[in-house]
């Protein structure tokens, strides 16, 4: 089985955003996508990976952690 660090996607409430991606960062996004559905059986679309894709990003960034606890 293929490791990834995103697991299943929970459903969750969302907020639209619209952004501009480079070719090659989709390209790896929709590979990613493929991936994840090969590795967990369901189906996933990139817009619904993004989030998932920038929390993982987001906890795992030190620097970003401490200064968001130096804010509060």
């Amino acid at each position: 089985m293929n490791r990834l660090s995103l697991g299943p996607i929970p459903k969750a409430d969302m907020v639209r955003l619209a952004i501009t991606l480079p070719t090659t960062l989709k390209e790896d996004l929709d590979a990613y996508a493929a991936l994840h559905a090969e590795t967990w059986g369901e189906s996933v679309d990139v817009a619904t990976l993004i989030p998932h894709i920038l929390t993982a990003f987001l906890a795992r960034d030190r620097g970003f952690r401490r200064a968001k606890r130096g804010r509060a």
